[in-house]
């Protein structure tokens, strides 16, 4: 893999992106069911190209993370929340995941949050280990809130101050 670069996603991203995050699709990571034609777009009206980062090498996009607004609440506007992650399996293990957790958190930074959350499913441990190592903590969890392939999951909350 050459070098490494993270830059705000831009609209003609979406296609690429929609793909990666069909072709990552699984249930150790996500609550929706497969998508399936038509496909919804990766970019809506609360998911902005500029609320989305993207890693990329040789000109290929490895992963994305999203920020977004736990709620529409004036009274939680100092929150931001990664509302979507994912990094392609032949990219895994490589620091990709990392870098875009560490520029999310300076990009939330830089709009002014105080505080980052999200919310990991309990089984996916990969997950939930880098999450910890860049400093989120356990803040809640959900016991049994979703049913997925048949088991039941917890939803852990997650976050940290800025």
């Amino acid at each position: 893999m050459s070098q490494l670069s993270i830059r705000h996603a831009l609209p003609d991203d979406e296609e690429e992106l929609a793909r990666l995050e069909r072709a990552e699709w699984s249930p150790l990571h996500d609550v929706l069911p497969e998508q399936q034609p038509p496909y919804r777009p990766f970019f809506d009206e609360r998911h902005l190209p500029d609320d989305c980062l993207v890693a990329e090498a040789d000109r290929r996009i490895l992963g994305y993370i999203r920020l977004g607004f736990p709620t529409g609440l004036e009274a939680s506007a100092h929150v931001r929340q990664i509302q979507g992650f994912v990094v392609s399996a032949r990219a895994r293990g490589r620091g990709v995941g990392r870098a875009l957790i560490r520029a999310i958190t300076e990009e939330a930074r830089r709009r002014g949050a105080r505080r980052l959350t999200l919310r990991v499913l309990g089984h996916n441990t990969p997950a939930r280990g880098l999450y910890e190592s860049e400093g989120f903590a356990v803040e809640g969890v959900l016991p049994e809130e979703w049913l997925l392939a048949g088991e039941y999951v917890d939803d852990v909350l997650m976050g940290r101050r800025l």
